[in-house]
């Protein structure tokens, strides 16, 4: 979609857009912090996967390692058992126990809290670490998954087409207090109305601000 002309009329929209979804999944992303090692587990698990399928194996992951020092000490392929209904088991199997051996020996068995150390991380990209931030930390994160990129593109707030660099698109746009509230909302509307193959464009809050939405409308 194309983007507006100047990076004050992009902010501005932006803003209009942020507020919209704070009022309209006001609880979105609520609820206490949760554990770091568990947060950075899900989310490697949680690739090309749902959270549905997620949260069905990670109480048996847990239970069988309770903590980081019984991951670093599992074998990859006493993971893989577990977590075999998921999509990619083996590769997440493998980042798991090696990130968990590198926490053990370089962190003191716990997660960082700095992009740089946790993308140091076997198996941790951008998008893993600002769940980190954001849902264990509570600190500021814009956290790019499918549903992130596909509606950001579609509203016409980035045009770019890979994750770092719609990260840095958003980054320009709303303040890093917001980003964690908003990648919540953004994430939950992209689930709920704005579906990858069926966009509810008419029954959408955000229609009136969205380019992919009028667009739409004069095909």
């Amino acid at each position: 979609m194309p983007l507006s002309r100047s990076l004050r009329a992009r902010r501005a929209r932006a803003r209009k857009i942020a507020d919209l979804l704070a009022r309209t999944y006001p609880r979105a992303g609520e609820g206490p912090r949760r554990d770091p090692l568990r947060v950075l587990v899900c989310t490697i698990l949680s690739a090309q996967c749902t959270d549905a399928k997620v949260d069905a194996v990670a109480p048996s992951l847990f239970e069988a390692f309770p903590d980081v020092h019984a991951l670093a000490r599992a074998k990859p392929r006493e993971v893989e058992r577990i977590i075999r209904p998921l999509g990619l088991y083996r590769n997440k199997a493998r980042h798991i126990v090696a990130a968990c051996r590198e926490l053990v020996r370089a962190h003191n068995g716990r997660v960082p809290r700095t992009m740089e150390a946790l993308t140091a991380l076997p198996g941790v990209g951008r998008k893993t670490a600002n769940c980190v931030f954001v849902n264990a930390f509570g600190e500021p994160g814009l956290m790019t998954d499918t549903h992130f990129c596909r509606v950001t593109h579609r509203l016409g707030l980035t045009d770019k087409t890979t994750p770092e660099k719609i990260e840095r698109d958003l980054a320009e746009l709303l303040p890093p207090a917001r980003w964690g509230a908003f990648s919540h909302q953004i994430i939950r509307h992209g689930r709920v109305c704005c579906t990858a193959r069926k966009p509810d464009c008419p029954h959408c809050p955000l229609r009136r601000l969205c380019a992919y939405a009028q667009a739409q409308k004069k095909a």
